[in-house]
């Protein structure tokens, strides 16, 4: 403050800007309801799970994502409206991030005017946009509430710990929770074991934050031990090699970056210690890792397996409480500190050391065990290994066949791409088996085969937006090497963690279209993006600016509302023609055909983009006798998807038992085995309509 010292003013000198960024300050924790945003969190992806199962149940996905576009609206519109919080940016973070997601979404949605699947691009576009308001929805709640960046993490450990817990009870008690349950590897809430394995690693940096943290409750601080426990076994039970890999990676920035490396090292070591040799004992157990095992196995092993879960849950909570007693009781000083260095120093040297001396003496030497590893990976002929614990040591997978194909559909279409969601059924042209796959298992090759060189662009500068801002967030640039770690800093550290997980485990699998793996990541992205530079927050700030209520923000919250109930509504139009195609069959099991043909109707008027609606109202026309409109309503269908074989199947059906056109299923026949050159169906309708023409 200026003193007044007889006629002059004195202003006291600043400091350079370096010297007051040195000293750490407390962060002063928010007023509010901390607990109430920790539950909301957990609570909502818990939901996300359990309401959309692994993302490909049409309605339950759905109406999902309606719920996911409408609070993220919510949000908003909120941190429009409402007063900015004392810790909030008085510019708005996280635009460039955002806008440059906002393009992928547009571009994906605008993919449906070109799309060879247009209906699959309808349902993509839909999916984009609730991720971009769930990312959205993270900006808003970094900028209403700053300061709880803590419950947010708390929030996501919660989810995983209780989702991993739910998968490994379906162990414990497989007659209750998974009587029809045929695989050995974890898949419920989700339906699919490596979003089970995903889940649980999303969970392991924030609870790594929670053991390895300086402040809190010590008893709080010691449930992260327990939790942790949980989350790694159901890792390893789900034999999920992609999450170890992305889990793998998101620790060893963790332990570069972090300042905390001794408690979370301790964590992390004496949980591992507990938890591989329970996955080892369970993974010899034949009730516990064999496909289609005798429910008596089942339920033998699970209750003696959840008694050793039990008990290990007992065993990491003491330690957690003993560990963090004596830590706090005694600290380690700098020379135990200087040794535990030393230590971790030797032990990477050492862990790559054994290694390569392993695959030294291995046959064929170096050269042979990595030549086989990258053709095991590579190579889309390899055989696939089994769903059993022997996965684990493989490096073998059908992704390299999936990859091959999707190349081979970027190639019809490299710059735009063949429409969003269009490589599910692309892919029949150039499949080398009957195995029916949705998607790429991975967001790399996926996104090039159905949005091309452009859509990957977009998602790169997406990505590559996020991670500028984050640097600036984390204080990772090297103008600001030095400056302190504090608190806040170690936290969005964390959340910044989550995000890196996520992607590295897209890149190689198809969780991206698994609401309960992205939601996390969106959340913890958005929150990230939206906080002021390391900079800026460790400076003294200046104080805000009184409230003043404008036009602008007001009409803009509402207009965001206004756009999210358009895009929900939007949504919910394939599962509203869902619903009237349900209802239409229902009306041809009364007899009433002509109630069936109008409602038909209403379902392509509700999803014009859809051939279902053809097909149900050419087999309502053909029962009602009128078989030109059957006809007429095919190959309506086969000109809305003329890349899809079953459009030509269906026709070729009708020219051939109905029309009595042999030379003309022909054609529609040879089209769909074009379409479809490994489909034993396709193959015998050829067979069947060249017999009928020669007959003829």
């Amino acid at each position: 403050m200026p003193a007044a010292i007889g006629r002059r003013t004195y202003v006291a000198p600043r400091r350079p800007l370096r010297s007051r960024l040195r000293a750490p300050r407390i962060a002063v924790p928010e007023r509010g309801h901390g607990a109430a945003l920790t539950l909301g969190v957990a609570i909502a992806i818990v939901a996300t799970a359990f309401a959309s199962r692994g993302g490909s149940q049409i309605e339950r996905t759905t109406w999902t994502e309606v719920w996911i576009v409408l609070i993220g609206a919510l949000l908003c519109a909120a941190a429009l409206a409402l007063p900015r919080a004392a810790a909030t940016p008085s510019r708005l973070r996280g635009a460039v991030p955002l806008a440059a997601f906002a393009a992928l979404a547009v571009f994906t949605a605008l993919s449906i005017t070109w799309s060879l699947m247009p209906n699959e691009s309808w349902l993509e576009a839909n999916r984009t946009f609730a991720y971009l308001a769930a990312f959205a929805g993270g900006l808003a709640l970094g900028r209403l509430a700053p300061g709880r960046w803590s419950n947010l993490l708390l929030g996501i450990a919660l989810a995983a710990v209780a989702l991993s817990l739910w998968s490994l009870l379906t162990k414990v008690f497989p007659a209750w929770l998974a009587p029809d349950e045929p695989f050995a590897r974890l898949r419920p809430p989700s339906d699919y074991w490596n979003s089970v394995g995903l889940t649980a690693a999303l969970g392991i940096p924030p609870l790594l934050w929670l053991a390895a943290r300086r402040s809190g409750h010590a008893a709080v601080n010691a449930l992260a031990w327990p939790g942790l426990g949980i989350v790694i076994l159901a890792l390893l039970m789900a034999y999920s090699r992609g999450s170890l890999l992305a889990i793998g990676i998101g620790l060893a920035i963790w332990l570069a970056a972090i300042p905390l490396r001794l408690r979370a090292l301790v964590a992390l070591g004496c949980v591992v210690f507990v938890t591989v040799p329970l996955a080892v004992w369970a993974f010899a157990q034949e009730g516990l890792a064999t496909d289609r095992a005798l429910m008596e196995l089942r339920v033998d092993a699970g209750q003696a397996f959840g008694a050793l879960v039990l008990l290990m849950i007992v065993a990491l909570t003491v330690a957690g409480l003993a560990i963090g007693f004596l830590s706090d009781y005694r600290p380690p000083g700098e020379l135990v500190r200087a040794r535990v260095s030393r230590v971790l120093v030797g032990a990477l040297v050492t862990v790559p050391a054994v290694a390569i001396l392993l695959l030294a003496n291995a046959p064929g030497g170096i050269d042979g065990q990595v030549s086989k590893a990258w053709k095991q990976m590579t190579d889309p002929n390899v055989s696939t290994p089994s769903n059993s614990p022997d996965r684990l040591k493989t490096t073998s997978s059908a992704r390299a066949q999936y990859w091959r194909e999707a190349w081979r559909v970027h190639a019809e279409a490299p710059a735009l791409g063949t429409g969003a969601g269009a490589y599910g059924t692309l892919r029949l042209r150039h499949r080398v088996d009957e195995r029916t796959v949705r998607h790429a298992h991975g967001y790399v090759p996926q996104t090039l085969a159905d949005l091309g060189w452009t859509g990957l662009g977009l998602s790169l500068l997406a990505a590559l937006a996020w991670i500028v801002s984050a640097q600036r967030v984390l204080g990772l640039r090297r103008r600001d090497r030095g400056l302190p770690w504090d608190a806040e800093r170690v936290g969005l550290a964390a959340l910044a963690c989550v995000v890196v997980v996520f992607g590295v485990h897209s890149a190689i699998d198809w969780t991206w279209f698994v609401p309960v793996n992205v939601i996390p990541a969106m959340l913890c992205a958005g929150w990230v993006a939206s906080r002021s530079t390391l900079r800026e927050r460790l400076a003294p700030r200046e104080p805000l600016p009184p409230w003043q209520p404008e036009v602008l923000r007001f009409a803009g919250a509402a207009a965001i509302l206004i756009v999210a109930i358009v895009a929900a509504w939007s949504a919910l139009q394939p599962v509203r023609a869902v619903h009237a195609l349900a209802a239409a069959s229902d009306r041809v099991d009364k007899g009433q055909l002509d109630a069936a043909a109008s409602i038909a109707q209403i379902a392509h008027e509700r999803n014009p983009l859809s051939v279902d609606p053809f097909f149900d109202l050419s087999a309502v026309e053909q029962a009602r006798g009128r078989t030109p409109a059957a006809v007429r309503a095919l190959e309506r269908a086969v000109e809305l998807e003329p890349a899809n074989p079953e459009t030509w199947r269906r026709l070729g059906r009708m020219r051939l038992s109905v029309l009595k056109d042999p030379k003309g299923a022909l054609d529609a026949f040879r089209a769909a085995l074009y379409l479809d050159p490994r489909s034993l169906k396709a193959q015998s309708d050829v067979v069947v309509a060249s017999r009928a023409v020669n007959a003829g």
